[in-house]
């Protein structure tokens, strides 16, 4: 059976930008260091930030997700929501899919933070850690199947709250109306490649993120 595709990751979210500064206090509580450490950071170049004119160093949002990214670093919700992103959770047991995926989104200028997650458990976690505003769930994990990952997202008799997107290699038409079921009104076969996930109909993302992927 070809799964078919009824929708995509560009009219899932809608990102914007909102223009925020941290102080170093703030900044070494992210980052678990002492403030000394984050005022040399800024006067070394090492962090990009700026200082107000009472001698107070700041670090614009963007500027602080970009270091700690860089150097692997977890970006706290407080953070991402200061940014203005959205945040999609990633779940997939192929690493290799995982990690295409994952940048395959990133690359693009969809803005959004991509949070990866390879299995149900550690998706259940993410998704309760970083309230998503999408996720991206492959029908057969180790553990659960995408089926019983929702269900223990839902609370009895309440509806999903969450946009889901199912990632399948092909699936039984009972598995289908089970996941629509439950809510899920996109699955997309894996075959079809990894823009085809992104992309929705007659919404393609732009070229700079094709050229990027």
């Amino acid at each position: 059976m070809r799964t078919s595709y009824f929708g995509g990751i560009s009219d899932s979210v809608s990102p914007s930008k909102t223009k925020k500064y941290w102080g170093t206090q703030r900044v070494a509580h992210i980052c678990h260091v002492s403030p000394a450490t984050v005022a040399h950071w800024i006067d070394q170049g090492l962090l990009k930030g700026h200082k107000t004119p009472t001698g107070r160093r700041r670090v614009d949002t963007a500027e602080l997700v970009e270091f700690l990214r860089s150097r692997e670093m977890p970006v706290p919700a407080d953070l991402r929501d200061a940014l203005g992103r959205d945040v999609i959770v990633v779940v997939d047991d192929d690493q290799a899919y995982l990690h295409a995926f994952a940048k395959t989104i990133e690359k693009s200028d969809l803005g959004v933070e991509v949070v990866r997650a390879s299995n149900g458990v550690d998706a259940l976690l993410e998704i309760g850690r970083v309230r998503p505003s999408l996720i991206v769930l492959d029908f057969k994990l180790p553990d659960l199947n995408a089926v019983q990952v929702i269900e223990r997202l839902l609370e009895p008799g309440r509806q999903l709250d969450v946009e889901v997107l199912v990632l399948t290699g092909g699936i039984r038409d009972e598995d289908t109306r089970r996941l629509q079921a439950v809510g899920v009104k996109t699955i997309v076969n894996k075959a079809d490649g990894i823009t085809v996930v992104i992309d929705a109909p007659g919404s393609p993302l732009p070229k700079r993120s094709r050229a990027n992927s």
